[in-house]
């Protein structure tokens, strides 16, 4: 039988304190001039300068700016003299000329193009495949 283990000494383990990040006045206005901007995303002005969306939109409604709001049922007002234009047929050809395929496997490398006229072709050859 093995003699009992008795721990000497003490162990302490420290936390980082948590910093509370602090912004300047002026990187809050400019970011809350950022949002306001109708068709802007508030979320991604705020990721892109790494802040959390929910703060940006805490700083607007403090600031009191105004945020862009679209209203589906809002009436738009048709400058005077300009008519109703109807369906105009755009012709668009193929983004690309081939279907590019590209799988690794360690040092392995498998590129297989197809021309875009065979997508279903390519469709099938590709499940077939990868059963």
């Amino acid at each position: 039988m093995d003699p009992p283990i008795f721990l000497v000494g003490t162990m302490s383990i420290e936390t980082p304190a948590r910093v509370k990040r602090t912004h300047s006045k002026e990187f809050k206005a400019a970011l809350v001039k950022a949002g306001a901007e109708p068709g802007v995303s508030i979320s991604g002005v705020a990721m892109a300068n790494g802040v959390h969306p929910n703060l940006l939109r805490k700083w607007m409604r403090v600031s009191k700016a105004r945020t862009p709001h679209v209203d589906a049922n809002a009436v738009v007002a048709r400058p005077t003299g300009v008519g109703v234009v109807g369906f105009v047929p755009v012709s668009v050809g193929p983004l690309h000329d081939a279907i590019r395929i590209e799988a690794r496997q360690g040092d392995a490398v498998v590129k297989v193009e197809w021309p875009v006229s065979a997508a279903g072709a390519c469709a099938a050859w590709l499940r077939d495949w990868l059963k």
